[in-house]
């Protein structure tokens, strides 16, 4: 009870600090959200049992410690040197862009995050893919610019997220990969409208809270473990097939509603050749989607003691109420009006 208490302290302590960087009106306030945040976060990554959770949560605390002492240099140079033209030093944006990039694990910074995901528990995999980026992101999305940077840096996230999942066995880090990939495609979103990004984050985490959840309770971790499923289990197969192409945004699924919001706003603002990078490079991260579900409906072995097992009645409802939303998701929001 003693735990459950301070993992839930922790966790309203991590939630209260992503919302004071959100609502801050000052940098200070974003910085002090921000740290109480990580704070927070490293408890509930810590394990007494588990020795590599530990290791993981010590580099993520030492890559978050270095962004926000970088957050914090920019802002005590906007305090004391730059205090009138914030919007026209391209230096000092690129500084503090760059320290949220690197909180969020967006490229070239992501070298700590699959490493991180691959040595956590699955439900801080869906803290770390959604609710960690949420504050740094919001942040971003109030003072971006177009230039080079940061379209550079969106195209970079989505190539090495395509190209860093395709040599992947663990699941952890090819949902680490996919991540970066879905944070080229929010940043892209933030350049050309505020509200798009928004409604692209939401869509990605439900997606990938029902992923997460069918991972956790199936306890897998690996790709081989997905194979290694009997035959008995094929609709569930066919469940996690049904979200993962959802994931990678493949029409006519939940997941291509928010691409396809992005392609059409970023052609309309003459990005074309941005969208079409971005599509021809996203293509692959859905090759991987692929290649794990599909292989997995077509091979079949003899179940083992760590496959799929699922008893719960209650689980495969939830799990079947999930994937309708994945799968007609898009459907149904052609009903609602002003969308």
């Amino acid at each position: 009870v003693t735990k459950n208490l301070t993992k839930l302290l922790f966790l309203s302590s991590l939630m209260t600090g992503s919302l004071i960087s959100i609502s801050s009106n000052s940098w200070f306030g974003v910085w002090m959200g921000l740290e109480m945040n990580l704070l927070s976060f490293i408890p509930l990554m810590m394990n007494e049992k588990k020795l590599m959770i530990n290791e993981s949560s010590i580099k993520y605390f030492i890559v978050q410690a270095v962004a926000s002492t970088m957050l914090l240099f920019s802002i005590l140079m906007i305090l004391l040197k730059f205090p009138m033209i914030w919007g026209k030093n391209e230096n000092l944006m690129m500084m503090i862009s760059s320290s949220l990039l690197i909180k969020i694990g967006a490229a070239p910074f992501h070298f700590w995050l699959p490493e991180v995901m691959s040595a956590s528990t699955w439900n801080n995999c869906f803290m770390l893919m959604t609710w960690q980026k949420l504050a740094p992101l919001m942040v971003m999305s109030y003072c971006i610019e177009m230039n080079i940077f940061i379209s550079s840096i969106a195209i970079v996230s989505i190539i090495i997220g395509a190209l860093g999942g395709l040599n992947q066995t663990s699941l952890r880090q090819l949902m680490a990969y996919s991540s970066i990939s879905h944070i080229g495609w929010m940043i892209s979103s933030m350049l050309v409208n505020e509200n798009t990004w928004e409604l692209y984050f939401i869509i990605y985490t439900i997606l990938s809270m029902i992923l997460i959840m069918f991972f956790n309770q199936s306890n897998l971790h690996f790709i081989n473990q997905v194979f290694m499923s009997s035959n008995n289990n094929v609709e569930v197969k066919f469940t996690m097939m049904m979200s993962l192409l959802s994931l990678g945004g493949l029409p006519p699924f939940m997941g291509f509603l928010p691409k396809w919001i992005v392609m059409q706003v970023m052609i309309e603002n003459k990005m074309t050749f941005l969208v079409l990078a971005m599509v021809m490079i996203t293509t692959i991260t859905v090759y991987y989607y692929i290649r794990v579900s599909f292989t997995a409906l077509v091979l079949t072995n003899s179940e083992t003691s760590w496959s799929i097992d699922i008893k719960s009645k209650n689980f495969k409802m939830l799990l079947s109420t999930a994937t309708m939303i994945s799968t007609m998701g898009l459907i149904l929001t052609s009903l609602v009006p002003n969308l």
